[in-house]
């Protein structure tokens, strides 16, 4: 090995930078090059937060939020609501620990994901439809208050719409970011009609990690408000 082909982590290593420091550098670089937006400086900490986790700054131009949403999902936060995922994904991938900075009793358990529960892939064998449609409807009446995490499952997010409309069903934010090709333009636009709290992704783009992303930058923000 020649001395230009030194691993390049020996750099690093003479000049240490810690994952905060790595993390800091990042969102000022992403504030340097984003173009002029009409965000507020609270939306604008999730949508640079998205950018953070796509390395995309498409972001800024796709992501909608409804009047009162950030603040609908701080009061939530605050008061230790139920939080729904449409995927063991992201229940597994939310911090605990960033949840219990805003109620201490948060657990894993907080967390309803019922996709793999034995009822509901039995009903989705026996009728030839996705487990996501029988897990939230599973969910029923605990999702009242709480902050719903659509980042995988399109036909959640249609039963979601649905259950508003004819039970009434009103969640405190609903973060519509389902991925794919098949039901996702067309259950973004119904949850943005649905008169729900909203922060959707506008587009085919979505999946976990960024309705994921953007819980962890509404902790972010309601950490700050509580400081």
């Amino acid at each position: 090995m020649t001395s230009n082909d030194r691993p390049l982590i020996y750099d690093l290593l003479e000049n240490p930078l810690s994952g905060q420091q790595i993390e800091d550098r990042s969102f000022a670089a992403i504030d340097a090059e984003a173009a002029e937006h009409s965000y507020s400086s609270d939306e604008w900490q999730v949508v640079r937060r998205l950018i953070h986790t796509t390395a995309d700054f498409a972001m800024s131009d796709l992501v909608y939020f409804s009047a009162g949403a950030i603040e609908s999902a701080i009061t939530a936060l605050g008061g230790g609501k139920t939080i729904y995922a449409d995927s063991n994904m992201i229940r597994s991938g939310l911090s605990v620990a960033r949840l219990q900075q805003l109620y201490q009793n948060y657990e894993r358990e907080s967390i309803l994901c019922h996709v793999a529960d034995e009822d509901v892939v039995a009903k989705a064998k026996e009728s030839g439809l996705p487990r996501s449609l029988f897990a939230i409807r599973k969910a029923g009446k605990k999702l009242d208050g709480a902050i719903v995490l659509i980042g995988n499952a399109p036909v959640a997010l249609l039963e979601l719409n649905r259950m508003a409309v004819e039970e009434n069903i009103r969640p405190a934010l609903v973060i519509g970011m389902p991925v794919g090709f098949v039901h996702v333009l067309e259950s973004k636009e119904e949850l943005m009609r649905s008169g729900l709290p909203f922060i959707v992704l506008e587009g085919r783009r979505g999946g976990s990690p960024l309705a994921v992303a953007t819980l962890h930058a509404l902790c972010t923000i309601a950490s700050g408000m509580k400081a």
